[in-house]
Parts: C-alpha cells; structure tokens; sequence
C-alpha cells in the first residue's frame, strides 16, 4: 500500500523506541566482538602447534607461531571488529528504524481508536516493514466503520417507527451490535 502524500518524507529521528534499539543494536556489536574474539582464539590456538624462526635485531628468535602473531593478529581483529562494528550500527540502526516507525504508527493509530476516533486510515511509509499488517489494521478499522454505520441506521430506522417496532428490527439492531464479541 503506497504511502499518501506527506508520508513520503525522511525522518529526522533514527531512535523512535531508543531502549528497544539501542539493545537491537548492542546485540549485533555484542555478537560481531564475539566473532572477533572467537576468531583470534581459533587462530591463536591453530598457530600454537607450530614454531616461527625469525631474526629480530641480530637475534634468532625462536616462538611459538601464535606467540609471534598475536601482537598483530589482536591489532588485525580490533581494527576489523571496530569497522565491522561501527557498520553493524548503522545497518541495525535503519533496519530497526523500518520495523519500530511502524510499531510506533500503530501505536498511535490503537490510541486514536480507543478515544472513539475511526475517521483516519491507517498508513506507513513505503518503503517500511509491515505493509500486510497495515492493509489489515485499515481492513478492520473499515468493517468496524462499516457495522457502526450499521447500527447507526437501524437505531435512526427505530427512533423514526417509535412505537411501531417490529420483532425484525430488533434482531437486526441485535445482529449488528453482536458482530462485536465483549
């Protein structure tokens, strides 16, 4: 569903449910500092089995592999980890950005009809995440419109016969307020 005109605007504000994202996103740098760590320590381990001969200031130096790459290899996975990070951010920062906008819009929308208001469509971006549940969400705020208007008419129908009600009309005023399940 295309979003109308004036929803087709950028928003300015990224964090729309800051302690939902900020933990979305502590998870993924959490997970990608795991991979750096897990990584080192495999590589670590792997070099251990074998030995370095080098020359370092007129010296033969003998190490274990892994002791001669580890000043390096923690420099390597820091970088990589930092870079991948800081990416992780602004990747997780706009796909949670797609998912909480929506969240936040339906929010709004629930609290608009829980005053009674059921004139305004519901509607998101389009390019956001959720559009099936926003063409449902409107579904169901069109057949509430729909029974309303319903019931509406049968109790203008009642009010104009007064005294002459009919079994009919009751059970049609009946039928109609019990498509709401209380």
């Amino acid at each position: 569903m295309p979003a109308p005109k004036g929803l087709n605007y950028k928003r300015r504000n990224y964090f729309i449910d800051k302690e939902f994202q900020s933990k979305f996103i502590l998870k993924f740098c959490l997970l990608i500092a795991g991979g750096g760590l897990l990584t080192m320590g495999i590589l670590y381990l792997l070099a251990s089995r074998s030995t370095t001969v080098s020359i370092l200031d007129s010296r033969v130096v003998v190490l274990s592999t892994a002791d001669f790459i580890l000043p390096l290899l923690i420099q390597t996975v820091a970088v990589v980890t930092i870079l991948v990070g800081l990416a992780s951010i602004l990747v997780t920062l706009f796909v949670s950005h797609k998912i909480v906008g929506p969240l936040y819009r339906f929010k709004k929308g629930l609290e608009k009809m829980r005053s009674g208001d059921l004139f305004s469509d519901f509607h998101i971006r389009s390019y956001d995440q959720l559009q099936d549940l926003a063409g449902e969400f409107n579904s169901m705020i069109d057949k509430v419109r729909e029974q309303i208007k319903l019931v509406k008419a049968n109790l203008a129908n009642l009010k104009a016969k007064k005294g002459n009600i009919s079994d009919q009309d009751i059970e049609e005023l009946d039928k109609n307020i019990n498509y709401f399940k209380t």
